[in-house]
């Protein structure tokens, strides 16, 4: 073995010598690491989780759906909608253009939503729930199922038919264990008959269908919402290959019914979208969240650094003799240096593998809730984090235990002996 490996080992084991000496001083010293490295593996792997699960959501409603929302927005970023902004520049007439293969070709369907909020009740049963105001493409774009009964067909989308489809949930909250299909609702007073039941889905996409009710769109604008606007315009397009010329047809049509003469886009009053263009903008913008809440997370290490270093300049002090009588006996500034800068890097360094071990533990504790919560969330055990977690620490361990180092092996020997 060579002496320099024998050195630097003989060092470490003095250091885990005093580490387990001086147990609760050392947790101290330590803490800091611990929770910082734990927070940035815990914030990393909750937003691996957070990022796959809004894909995977987004992912399913598959690689043809072309969306468009009310208002202008740029071009990686979401329009005001998003935020619950109320715009009304989309009209179900709009939908019905675009569902002209003159207009879009390629289109398969085309489905325009408006909702709102509303108390529901059969005899002495009442729900708030939400009710959609849909037409027919409602059920092949979302991949519903009508359980029993039927849905609305084309004539009644376009006439005041004051009929109802419920999701499943709604259906056994209203009435029970009992047959719906003929049965009369309420809604704002007014009374509809359901024609039919969906099929219990879940949660896809971020939303469940199981607990709302559909009524014919035009119903919906006149007499429940009292609107004369759509909320969201989805179009089905045949073939993936053809969603990129769908959208340029789709903005085409709505600049020329909206009176917009600008193609560049800069006054579109609308927002078009596809599926993939939806997943780069999500992994954009979770990207972003997960990288600055690490760093946030990444400041308590920085603190954890100072506080190493204000510990380690009190060792030195409560150890000044001891580096006497080292220096008495042959020990140079540079043994003494070491000696301490190889305890600050020890320290550091079990503090975050300790930290590392918390922050995966209590990770996968989150992702067992989670799961239990009925949400597909996946733990992550990411190498990159644990990797970079350990750099950091031994990081901070050598920068922050330079200035005590340096001072310990300044100290002068006769004066350090001298010290009580």
């Amino acid at each position: 073995m060579s002496r320099h490996y024998l050195y630097f080992r003989e060092l470490i084991l003095n250091s885990l010598k005093g580490l387990r000496q001086n147990k609760r001083r050392s947790l101290l010293t330590a803490l800091g690491i611990i929770i910082g490295v734990s927070s940035v593996i815990i914030i990393v792997s909750i937003g691996a989780g957070a990022q796959n699960l809004i894909l995977a959501q987004v992912e399913s409603f598959g690689p043809t759906l072309v969306g468009v929302l009310p208002g202008k927005s740029e071009e990686n970023g979401p329009p005001a909608s998003v935020f619950g902004v109320s715009i009304t520049t989309l009209t179900y007439e709009d939908a019905l253009a675009l569902k002209e293969p003159r207009n879009v070709p390629g289109v398969v369907e085309v489905e325009a939503y408006t909702k709102s909020v509303e108390n529901v009740s059969y005899g002495a049963n009442q729900v708030s729930a939400t009710v959609n105001g849909v037409n027919t493409g409602f059920l092949p774009i979302e991949k519903g199922e009508v359980a029993s009964g039927r849905f609305f067909s084309e004539s009644e989308e376009n006439t005041i038919s004051k009929i109802v489809v419920l999701g499943a949930v709604t259906a056994r909250d209203l009435f029970d264990n009992s047959e719906p299909i003929g049965k009369t609702i309420k809604i704002r007073n007014q009374a509809f008959e359901v024609i039919g039941v969906l099929k219990e889905k879940g949660t896809v996409g971020f939303q469940t269908f199981d607990d709302q009710i559909f009524v014919p769109i035009k119903t919906a604008q006149k007499i429940i919402a009292g609107v004369n606007y759509v909320g969201l315009i989805r179009l089905m397009i045949d073939n993936e290959a053809n969603v990129p010329q769908a959208i340029d047809n789709v903005k085409l049509t709505l600049r020329e019914r909206h009176g917009i003469d600008d193609q560049s886009g800069g006054n579109d009053d609308f927002s078009v979208r596809s599926s993939a263009q939806a997943i780069d903008t999500i992994k954009n913008i979770t990207n972003a969240l997960k990288f600055f809440l690490a760093a946030m997370a990444g400041l308590s290490l920085l603190v954890g650094g100072i506080g190493i270093m204000n510990i380690m300049l009190i060792r030195v002090s409560q150890r000044t003799r001891e580096i006497g009588l080292r220096k008495a006996v042959g020990a140079n500034n540079r043994d003494i240096r070491w000696q301490f800068l190889v305890e600050s890097s020890v320290i550091t360094l079990t503090g975050g593998l300790v930290g590392i071990i918390i922050g995966e533990v209590l990770s996968f504790l989150i992702a067992l809730i989670i799961n239990n919560m009925g949400y597909n969330w996946g733990f992550h055990f990411s190498w990159f984090s644990i990797v970079l977690s350990v750099s950091i620490s031994v990081s901070i361990g050598i920068i922050f235990g330079l200035y005590p180092s340096f001072r310990a092996g300044k100290l002068n020997p006769i004066e350090a002996l001298r010290h009580e």
